[in-house]
Order: C-alpha cells, then sequence, then structure tokens
C-alpha cells in the first residue's frame, strides 16, 4: 500500500484535551491592551500564558530558537507531515494568509510549521513538506524532548495512535498561533477561519505592534 493510499484513506481524529480550558471566543473590553481591537480570543491567564522558548531544528539540520524564528509576525502550526486531512488544510490556509497578507498590505510574515511527530518528520521531511506550502514557510522538528517543550509551551495536544506500522495517525489540536518578537504570542486561531479574515486580523495586529 503507498503511502498516499494509505494516507487518504484514513480520517485525523482531532482533538482539543485540555486547550479548550486555556482559549475562549470572546471579545475583550476596549481599553484593556493596545491589541484590543484586535482581538477576538481571550486567554485565559492573559497572552503570557501561551508560548516561550523553544529550540528545535530547521529543514537544514540547524539548530533555531524561537529568537530566530520569531522575528517578525509569525503564523505557527503545530501538525505533521504524515496527516491525512486536517494539517494540509490548515497550513495551505496559513500561507495563503500570509500571502494575501503581503501582496494587499506588504505586510511580511513568517508561516512556521513545527511537527509534532519527530519519529517520522525529519529535517528533510519538515523542510520539504514547508517549502512546498510556502516558499518562507519554517519547518521545524527535533528529539521527542524538544518537540514535547515546544508543544507545552504553547498549550497543545497531541498523542499518536500506537503504530502497527509507519501509517499510524497522531491526534493533535489545531490552532495557530500569531507572535511578534517583543510581544509574544497575541491571538490564537481556530482553523475555521478563512485566510482572509485570518490576513485581515494578522493585518490589525502588524499595524497596532
Amino acid at each position: 500500500m503507498s503511502r498516499l493510499t494509505a494516507l487518504l484513506g484514513g480520517t485525523a481524529l482531532v482533538v482539543v484535551l485540555g486547550v479548550s480550558a486555556y482559549f475562549a471566543l470572546a471579545p475583550r473590553g476596549a481599553g484593556e491592551d493596545r491589541f484590543a481591537q484586535c482581538r477576538e480570543t481571550t486567554i485565559a491567564g492573559g497572552s503570557n500564558a501561551i508560548g516561550g522558548p523553544f529550540e528545535l531544528v530547521d529543514g537544514t539540520g540547524k539548530t533555531r530558537r524561537d529568537s530566530d524564528v520569531i522575528t517578525g509576525p509569525t503564523l505557527i502550526y503545530f501538525g505533521y507531515t504524515f496527516c491525512p486531512d486536517v494539517c494540509p488544510l490548515d497550513v495551505a490556509r496559513n500561507a495563503d494568509a500570509v500571502a494575501l497578507l503581503e501582496e494587499q498590505d506588504g505586510i511580511e510574515a513568517t508561516p512556521v510549521f513545527i511537527t509534532i511527530d519527530p519519529a517520522r518528520d525529519t529535517p528533510e521531511v519538515v523542510g520539504e513538506y514547508a517549502s512546498i506550502m510556502h516558499d518562507r514557510m519554517i519547518g521545524l522538528t527535533g528529539t521527542p524532548e524538544q518537540v514535547k517543550a515546544a508543544s507545552q509551551a504553547y498549550k497543545t495536544y497531541y498523542k499518536a495512535h500506537e503504530a502497527e506500522d509507519e501509517f499510524y495517525l497522531v491526534d493533535h489540536s489545531t490552532f495557530s498561533y500569531l507572535a511578534f518578537p517583543e510581544e509574544g504570542v497575541v491571538e490564537i486561531f481556530r482553523r475555521d477561519m478563512d485566510s482572509q479574515s485570518l490576513a485581515n486580523s494578522m493585518k490589525c495586529f502588524a499595524e497596532s505592534v
């Protein structure tokens, strides 16, 4: 059975265990912060509760820290390259939003893909995957410990199914995170937002920094 056939034949179960407690779709009151007019998501404990330092490996095998990656508007997604349905759609949506933001508003943002399946997603694999999605996308992987630390910093969830063969699936949360160098994570986007709406929201934040 080819990898493609197996992937298309599978259905990823995407769950948000433990993560929903951190996010609630509710507008914040005006005047609470300078991004109030842009926010659609309230984060329990404030935006500082999400995100933090990480050390991972890019598609060239180079170690990249969060400060090397988040150098401007940065859209971060945790997923895996073998994902048969959800991840390709979400990552493509993010790439489209970044392209729209640059084309329409002249704002350059960096899309980032962080794997939660380091056993299969080698530097070469995430590098190729990212380059296919967007020419500026950064693909990151690492040791299981490095990936777990990054996931915990961003309060994401993932759990691999028991591996009967190389085509096992991984349950995972599906949020995208907008971060800035000095601000950290400022917003969390759900997967039901279309690329144009995402680009519009990113523009609002970028112009408010």
